[in-house]
Parts: C-alpha cells; structure tokens; sequence
C-alpha cells in the first residue's frame, strides 16, 4: 500500500518513517514533489487544517494521504500559538523558522512564574482516500510545561523548549524511541497506524 505523508518538515517525515514502518507501506513525501503547490491551511484547528492537507493531497496525486497538523499550545498565551505553531515569528514580523519562534516564545512569557508555564503538543492526523474523503482523524497530545532556555538537540520546533515533568527532560533531550512513545505525534501514529493496517488487510 503506498501512502503519501503531506509534509515537507524532515523532522516530522522521519518520525512518521520509523515509527509507521516502511515494511508493509511504500511512502511519498513532498521533498519527492518539489513543484506541487501546497493548500493554504486556513482551517481554525489542527483537526480543520489536517483534513485539509490530507484531502487536497490525496486527490492532487490520486493516493492515500495521511496529514499531520499539530502545534504548541501554552496556557499563559491563552493556548497559542496553536494552529500557528510553524508560523509564530514569521506572524510577529520576528523573523521565521524553529530558532525565531522559540525566541520570540520566550519573550513572550519571560515574565511568567513557572507555576503558569504550562503547555501541550497537539497532533491530529488524518487519513484520505484517493478520492479525498476522510477515512480517519487521530488526536492525542502530551502535558508539559515551558522552560526558560534550549536544552537538547534531538528534536525540532519547540522541543528543546518543552520539559516533561516526569521525566525531568525536554523532548529534545529525549531519544527517538523514548520521545515516540510518550509524544503526541507517538500516540496519534499508533492510532492512524492500527487503522492503516486494518485497510491494508481489506485490500489484499
């Protein structure tokens, strides 16, 4: 079964590559598909934005397509940047990219005790036909809260920015098998992929 992954963001087209596995699916991505123009992700949520991709991918390229939308959400902003995640500096007129939005993150709550700093990754996955219907959403997410400066290099966005308490790490800190089973990209992958199996089985 071929699957197109509707991202161009290498760090999320590797974690969607070892975690889904590559022996059973043959996967695209849109480092594959340069000239393709990508759908402006105009949807209020993640869930809006992610079906978006999903569908407008699968009937560009006549495939399934599974579309990632997820993002940060930090309470003291009042849960942004949200769908805004991958833009936030860019916004701002701050510049753009993981290092403009994790500065301009942290000024915005510089003054915030730690008590409030808490946050949440989002991810919400769905899954299209060829056709571009909708076969699935996945949600799920994982609690943390913002620390004052980087630490770690094993992530990407606003890992080195985001501790998990109970472990005493960033997600940056973390390894990739670690990170993807307590991530909420981890546990949304894990719901898409029992679906993705179970279509796979019809079909042969």
């Amino acid at each position: 079964m071929r699957v197109f992954i509707a991202t161009k963001n290498s760090g999320k087209i590797r974690e969607f590559r070892e975690m889904l596995g590559g022996d059973r699916f043959q996967w695209d991505d849109l480092t594959q598909h340069p000239g393709l123009e990508a759908p402006e992700e105009t949807g209020r949520t993640f869930r809006d934005n992610a079906c978006l991709k999903a569908s407008f991918y699968a009937r560009a390229l006549d495939e399934w397509a599974v579309a990632d939308d997820s993002g940060l959400e930090v309470d003291a902003l009042g849960c942004r940047p949200g769908v805004h995640s991958a833009r936030w500096a860019e916004m701002h007129g701050e510049g753009r990219g993981d290092v403009d939005n994790n500065r301009l993150l942290l000024k915005q709550i510089a003054e915030v005790p730690d008590e409030r700093r808490t946050a949440r990754f989002v991810c919400v996955l769905a899954l299209a036909d060829p056709s571009g219907k909708i076969i699935l959403t996945a949600r799920d997410i994982i609690e943390g809260r913002m620390i004052h400066a980087a630490r770690g290099d094993n992530g990407f966005g606003y890992d080195p920015l985001f501790l998990v308490d109970e472990l005493g790490k960033t997600t940056a800190e973390l390894q990739s098998g670690e990170k993807h089973r307590i991530s909420h990209r981890g546990r949304a992958l894990r719901r898409l992929q029992r679906l993705i199996e179970l279509i796979s089985e019809a079909k042969s």
